[in-house]
């Protein structure tokens, strides 16, 4: 076993981290910069398998059920809650970074049994008398790198059975200080819109709030969040500000975070924090712990001053997600494009890793300077451009047909002409 084959504890590993990072000081944002790191430092996982928000598909699946405006918006606050789940169970880690045109799709079956938060539907009531047992419910998922300078993904979630879909841009940008790195979604990147078909394409735009990575110089990476972020629908006139609030009395880390659910102008939005709301216009009152457990309580309702549980993240772990059989997945479908990479870290074979990394990085650059030289621009394959000014990408014919056939459970596709 070589020098660079030697198995590093987390400790050893994060102070070479730090180190790659140290060069990057003052760099304004370093997610752009795509810069390699060796294969012993990184998650072997793809980029698009871990950059998905269906860690808890079932409570996705709930948000459009209610007839109640209320209780849709806070079965979306459940979903949200839930939707990195893996950060709070587990740790932050570096997956591999994306190549251009690569992509990754994958179902979850499950069971639709995320209880009803306030009065519960019609539905809910008569599955619970008659104790009928329900078939799985199917969720698709299909992404797609769509831009590599700036890194760009596209990502479409699919529930035709709940009449449910969401879609959105995932850029990061990031910023080293020194001590912790700042994450933060990039200009592309205007959140998650999940749009509700059975309720007049009722839609809801999530942003996502900055974080930072930290625990670099302790040897113990920890995500942090202490900002403001927003839920909306301007349908149905009602908004969410969510603050998370990172450190108490003496420094003290806390997770926590609060929030109201207000109705609002879409016409002239212009609360932006929580004390800007006048408490008639209050709807719901959100707090707890992103990291345990949300609470809500409905100031309106003299029944209902109490706090009531909104979800309970402890006993929850992400879900296991289904993809095609290996026979079924194309040479630039994540799992297969990364295969040998994954085996020979999993082996501790990380010269060799990093190595078979650095080529796959090479045919990219290869494949970028091409397309400069003959002044072609890069096009998707599943969704018609690399970015939209809207935030909302749109699947090709080709997208559709993907997305029915993992309904269906068809995972046949043809190469590109391109590439046969």
């Amino acid at each position: 076993m070589s020098a660079d084959d030697q198995p590093q504890d987390e400790t050893s590993r994060l102070r070479t981290f730090l180190g790659i990072l140290r060069k990057f000081v003052g760099v304004s944002d370093i997610a752009s910069v795509r810069f390699s790191l060796p294969a012993q430092l990184l998650e072997p996982t793809p980029n698009l398998e871990y950059w998905n928000y269906l860690d808890r598909p079932e409570t996705f699946i709930r948000i459009g059920d209610s007839d109640d405006p209320l209780e849709r918006m806070l079965a979306v606050l459940r979903f949200w809650f839930t939707k990195d789940l893996k950060y709070v169970k587990g740790k932050p880690c570096k997956p591999y970074n994306s190549a251009l045109g690569e992509f990754f799709r994958c179902t979850w079956d499950v069971e639709d049994k995320a209880p009803p938060i306030l009065s519960g539907t019609v539905k809910d009531r008569t599955q619970a008398s008659t104790g009928t047992p329900q078939k799985p419910v199917r969720v698709s998922y299909l992404t797609e790198q769509t831009s590599h300078h700036p890194p760009v993904s596209a990502f479409v979630v699919s529930c035709p059975e709940k009449g449910i879909t969401a879609r959105g841009f995932d850029q990061l940008s990031a910023k080293f200080t020194g001590t912790s790195v700042r994450v933060m979604a990039g200009a592309h990147n205007m959140g998650i819109f999940v749009t509700l078909h059975r309720h007049d394409d009722e839609e809801y735009q999530l942003t996502h709030p900055t974080a930072h990575l930290g625990g670099l110089l302790r040897g113990s990476l920890s995500i942090s969040v202490s900002d403001v972020c927003y839920i909306t629908c301007p349908k149905n006139k009602m908004k969410v500000i969510l603050r998370y609030v990172e450190e108490g009395w003496l420094g003290r880390t806390q997770n926590r975070v609060e929030g109201v659910i207000f109705h609002y102008d879409p016409e002239n939005d212009t609360k932006t924090k929580i004390k800007d709301v006048l408490e008639k216009d209050i709807l719901a009152k959100i707090e707890g712990s992103w990291q345990d457990q949300l609470y809500f309580t409905l100031p309106k309702s003299s029944s209902d001053q109490e706090k009531q549980l909104l979800i309970d993240l402890n006993p929850l772990f992400p879900t296991p997600k289904t993809i095609p059989p290996e026979e079924h997945q194309l040479p630039n479908e994540s799992r297969r494009f990364w295969h040998d990479v994954t085996e020979a870290i999993h082996a501790r074979e990380y010269s060799k890793a990093t190595n078979l990394k650095h080529q796959l990085e090479e045919r990219q650059r290869e494949k970028a300077a091409s397309l400069k030289e003959h002044n072609e621009e890069w096009r998707p394959r599943f969704f018609t451009a690399a970015t939209t000014p809207v935030g909302r990408p749109d699947l090709t014919p080709e997208g559709e047909r993907v997305l029915r056939g993992l309904q269906e459970g068809d995972y046949r596709l043809e190469l590109p002409v391109e590439d046969r």
